[in-house]
């Protein structure tokens, strides 16, 4: 046995060294073509060879007729077929297998389809046969209705499919989209309707699904994870139902300051102003400013921030009206800063961006409210059931996220005892609900004071939304620090963050107007992790007690030199 397989290893060895000298010498024949054969029949891996094969086809179409490269090419199909019995995840079977289908003079995609569905069959999770099947679907043109229909044959036949689920989704926003979100104040109305005709272009579209059709999703979901509650197939798909499309691209904040003669712009996502043309024009006049972002690790950044020259809107006897131009986008949003006035700004809240919730129609509410009763039904059939608990979360969340507070913090408790090994996912995403909850109380409440002491906060995000913010507490939560997008809270005077585990302050940077910073009880060590303090020019009042820097020898005179602007000191 062993002699055997040493002297078919001499062959191979013997025929891949014959193919690699031909290749040098420039041999593109008929001979090559089937000792590449012979070696990709036993090792459809290897991509030098599929390389060489495809060299060769390219080859012998300048020297035959079209019928011959027809024949030719059905043969190389023929071939990979026999490659794919090898492997069926070959990852260079089915790239060539993609190459030949297009150099095809008449391909037949219905036989390549069949062949997509015979491996599925065999393997649904082969997600290089998925792959070529949206390329065949892609080139070939099948309608999208008609493909929606082949993931619910596959789904019914297996409910844990999830590839199946997961094509569904990227097939239902196609033929049955949503409406388009509301025109913002810089865009002109949309024209279409609710359930327009299908689009296809996956590339424009926004990914939002129609009302009717999303809740004949939940009922075809609900089937299939109380079918079996233990699978997570269903369950993620469920969650993409319940998620929110993707945001307009916007400019939904701008902020103008006397003091320093400074704007701030805020867009919907993180953006690199200096490549998407961001244009500033303040009384009819365009300036010439720099834009940056409030960290400079954040290059890509969903707030710019822009000095302009000295004495254009220092005086408070003038009124001025600035515009930002998103040329890219080719939208705009304008800013008055009236008399008297030192501060002004033009944006969109959260609760009018939907932002972390969708307006329900009171039938969606009724559904998904009744989804909410099933899912409770189940957890009392399941009550270790992780992916029933996350669900009835999420519910909570699309249903009422302020009025279901108390509840959805006592599932996320024993999330974390049913699912201990991800409690720190779910510490992150209960701490991004707690942020996401303040900031709607506090926009309901028209203040700018953010309050988030005593939550269990583990991490903090949405910070893009708190520029606008004067006062903050985030005291005895469980944060290890104060990350750079914190640095986007321009507008902070008061940073109180007491009993926490604080040891890294990144994220207090060039913020103008900080003039107070608590920090008692944390883990400050040494007088290295204050330097960021120093470009805080306005700070005046910093406590430390309760770190182990105050343990340090001469401490305050060393802060006293680093922190010339502090007047009270506390250690």
């Amino acid at each position: 046995m062993l002699k055997e397989r040493e002297k078919k290893l001499k062959i191979y060895l013997t025929s891949r060294d014959a193919c690699f000298t031909k290749r040098k010498e420039g041999v593109l024949d008929e001979e090559v073509l089937l000792l590449t054969q012979q070696l990709l029949s036993s090792n459809p891996d290897f991509a030098t060879l599929w390389n060489y094969r495809r060299e060769i086809l390219l080859h012998l179409e300048t020297v035959r007729s079209e019928d011959e490269i027809q024949r030719l090419y059905e043969e190389e199909l023929s071939f990979l077929e026999a490659c794919l019995k090898v492997n069926p995840k070959s990852y260079g079977s089915w790239h060539h297998r993609g190459w030949v289908s297009t150099r095809l003079p008449r391909p037949d995609w219905a036989r390549e389809l069949s062949l997509c569905e015979r491996c599925l069959s065999l393997d649904d999770r082969n997600f290089h046969c998925w792959d070529y099947r949206r390329m065949v679907v892609r080139v070939s043109g099948v309608p999208v209705d008609q493909e929606l229909q082949f993931t619910d044959r596959l789904i019914g036949s297996n409910f844990s499919n999830y590839s199946s689920w997961h094509y569904r989704s990227t097939l239902l926003p196609l033929l049955h989209p949503g409406s388009p979100e509301a025109a913002s104040p810089q865009r002109e109305p949309p024209t279409s309707s609710a359930c327009s005709s299908p689009s296809t272009s996956p590339q424009t579209h926004s990914h939002r699904v129609c009302e009717e059709q999303l809740l004949k999703e939940y009922e075809l979901v609900q089937n299939a994870f109380f079918t079996d509650p233990n699978d997570q197939s269903a369950w993620f798909y469920y969650r993409w139902l319940l998620g929110r499309a993707e945001r307009e691209e916007m400019i939904s904040c701008v902020y103008v300051s006397r003091e320093g003669e400074r704007v701030v712009v805020a867009f919907s996502r993180p953006v690199n102003a200096l490549s998407v043309g961001l244009l500033l024009v303040v009384d009819g006049q365009p300036q010439q400013v720099n834009w940056r972002s409030a960290h400079p690790r954040l290059r890509h950044s969903p707030m710019w921030i822009c000095d302009l020259p000295p004495g254009t809107i220092s005086d408070t006897s003038n009124e001025h009206n600035l515009t930002v131009h998103w040329t890219e986008r080719h939208t705009h949003r304008d800013c008055a800063l009236y008399t008297g006035r030192s501060e002004s700004w033009c944006r969109d809240s959260a609760t009018d961006l939907e932002l972390f919730r969708s307006e329900l129609s009171v039938e969606k509410s009724s559904v998904l409210q009744s989804e909410l009763q099933s899912c409770t039904q189940l957890l009392e059939l399941e009550p270790q059931n992780k992916w029933c608990l996350l669900t009835i979360i999420l519910l909570m969340r699309a249903l009422d996220p302020l009025g279901y507070e108390k509840e959805t913090l006592a599932y996320f408790q024993t999330l974390k005892e049913v699912d201990s090994m991800r409690t720190s996912y779910y510490s992150d995403l209960c701490s991004k609900f707690m942020i996401e909850n303040t900031i709607l109380k506090m926009e309901y409440a028209e203040v700018r004071v953010f309050s988030l002491c005593e939550k269990n906060l583990s991490t903090l995000c949405h910070l893009d939304q708190l520029l606008l913010v004067t006062h903050i507490n985030l005291s005895s939560n469980q944060l290890l620090g104060l990350p750079p997008q914190f640095a986007m809270l321009q507008c902070l005077e008061v940073l109180q963050a007491d009993d926490n585990a604080i040891e890294n302050l990144e994220g207090v940077y060039h913020l103008s107007k900080l003039e107070e910073v608590s920090l008692r009880n944390n883990n400050i060590t040494q007088l290295s992790d204050l330097k960021i303090l120093t470009t805080c020019p306005r700070l005046a009042r910093l406590d430390l007690r309760g770190n182990p820097i105050t343990q340090i020898a001469n401490i305050q005179s060393q802060l006293a030199e680093l922190l010339p602007s502090i007047t009270e000191l506390l250690l």
